[in-house]
């Protein structure tokens, strides 16, 4: 097994391809903030609401899922 997959091109379309990610999670999660009737800041971090801190987790577990799967192809 040699060191094919540390060509400079493998590595930098891994670095772009987990920008875009992240760039397509965070702009997601916006998204779903804005459209939600309550501040999920407020909620999460201030009133420490566990349950829609379990809402919001597995939302950002499915969308990170999804841009994965686009993502591999």
């Amino acid at each position: 097994m040699g060191l094919e997959w540390l060509r400079p091109g493998a590595v930098l379309g891994s670095i772009v391809f987990a920008l875009v990610g992240v760039l397509v999670f965070w702009l997601s999660f916006v998204v779903i903030d804005k459209l939600t009737p309550y501040d999920l800041w407020r909620e999460l971090v201030e009133k420490q609401n566990v349950a829609l801190g379990l809402v919001v987790a597995a939302m950002s577990l499915g969308i990170c899922l999804i841009v994965a799967a686009a993502i591999h192809g």
